[in-house]
């Protein structure tokens, strides 16, 4: 019987990969956003998405919601991301082990908070991440070697940046070595830009944010993403150069389903003749 840990095991389908390997290419990769049940990892995957992410700062979910959620994603095919909460980069390690292909952190301010971020995401050398993959390296299709060889570039670890203390460390933000990109919040951003004074991402403030952001991830040789509330906002964040793009989210999803079902329910309809 083979030993499944041997480099001559069979090599497996491996949507844990195609995260990197997607924006390695130079793609955009739209992903979905789930924030209520990990379930609904089961029928987004399976839309033309290029990714799910599960959110654990701003929503119900728990870390094993999270694990739950990512296999489901995975055994649909689709790389899982997550967000993990404010400065919980303990939690990060855990959803890699766990099959993550990529971790958003909020509120990174500094390089210094970078740094402490990469820590927990990378193996030595760029970090201090311990061995203990129990899921992601069945879910790799790699052997322990080869997943310990290859797992600092395949796990994606983004930082996120919504406030005026972030925008001014950008450029020190992606210096870091480690961080593969970062991720916009753009109603924090909003927020922090405003001076506490409005929720408005479409604001010009914001949106010569994002750009900045963008072309500084380019120049950088890194990703810059972000979350978007509509479709028609996530092609405007393409447009500027967005490369991980959030589109929705599982309650926006099912309120708009719910919405369109109930206005054609209330169509008044000619009756039928007796």
């Amino acid at each position: 019987m083979p030993d499944p840990h041997s480099a001559a095991a069979p090599k497996r389908s491996a949507p844990l990969l195609a995260l990197a390997a997607r924006l390695a290419e130079g793609a955009t990769v739209r992903t979905a956003w789930i924030g209520q049940d990990p379930h609904a990892a089961s029928v987004l995957a399976r839309l033309d998405f290029d990714a799910v992410t599960f959110d654990l700062q701003h929503s119900r979910l728990d870390l094993s919601d999270a694990v739950l959620g990512i296999a489901l994603a995975g055994a649909a095919g689709k790389p899982a991301v997550v967000r993990i909460p404010v400065s919980e980069f303990q939690t990060a390690s855990r959803l890699l082990d766990a099959g993550a292909a990529g971790i958003i952190a909020p509120m990174i301010n500094s390089a210094d908070e970078a740094r402490a971020l990469v820590r927990y995401c990378k193996y030595p050398p760029l970090g201090e991440r311990s061995f203990g993959a129990y899921a992601a390296l069945a879910m790799s299709g790699l052997d322990r070697l080869a997943y310990l060889a290859e797992a600092n570039r395949f796990a994606q670890v983004f930082a996120m940046i919504e406030t005026r203390e972030a925008l001014a460390a950008l450029d020190d933000i992606l210096a870091v070595d480690g961080i593969d990109g970062v991720f916009v919040g753009p109603a924090d951003l909003s927020i922090g830009l405003s001076g506490g004074r409005a929720i408005d991402p479409d604001s010009a403030e914001v949106q010569a944010a994002l750009k900045q952001v963008a072309d500084a991830a380019r120049a950088a040789g890194k990703v810059a993403g972000v979350y978007s509330l509509t479709g028609e906002w996530a092609a405007r964040a393409a447009a500027t150069g967005m490369r991980f793009i959030a589109v929705g989210s599982d309650t926006m999803f099912m309120a708009a389903g719910a919405q369109q079902a109930l206005a054609a329910a209330r169509v008044d309809r000619p009756q039928e003749a007796a």
